[in-house]
């Protein structure tokens, strides 16, 4: 199946659906993104690597969901999240996918080891591509975010 095809299917389901912009829920997120990557921090300097991962990565993923709804854009879909963050708004969505990966690894897997250095890289990393997504979110302006509904809501019917 194709990224446009998924996205479609999603939309049809319900799971994908242009809203509102949303500056508040925009500010929840953002709010979540900080606290989760501060708890990753503190659990890391406890020795907790392993349980850090997980909010690393919900770190980023509420950075992508508060531009998603900053542009009016809601997305209950972690896949077609990033879909959208490199499709549409030109986002390397590489340290994301890391981070996915590692989460699910060390969730899922109980043979998965990850070190407190790969935890510090993924915090970095988390750090960078937070701050990249506040400048896209902080630059937005409504012709963008009108340009941006337009361009899915054609996607998603065609």
């Amino acid at each position: 199946m194709s990224e446009r095809d998924f996205l479609r299917r999603l939309s049809r389901e319900g799971r994908l659906e242009i809203v509102q912009p949303s500056e508040e829920i925009k500010i929840s997120y953002l709010k979540k993104s900080e606290s989760y990557l501060v708890s990753a921090k503190l659990l890391l300097g406890h020795e907790h690597s392993e349980e850090a991962v997980p909010l690393v990565y919900y770190s980023m993923y509420y950075s992508g969901t508060a531009l998603l709804f900053r542009t009016g854009i809601k997305c209950e879909n972690h896949a077609a999240a990033i879909i959208l963050l490199r499709e549409f708004f030109g986002i390397d969505e590489s340290a994301l996918e890391k981070a996915k990966r590692e989460r699910i690894d060390t969730q899922y897997y109980v043979d998965s080891t990850v070190t407190r250095l790969d935890v510090e890289d993924l915090i970095r990393a988390a750090e960078t591509f937070n701050s990249r997504l506040l400048d896209v979110i902080d630059r937005l302006g409504n012709k963008e975010i009108a340009r941006y509904r337009s361009t899915l809501k054609t996607m998603l019917v065609t």
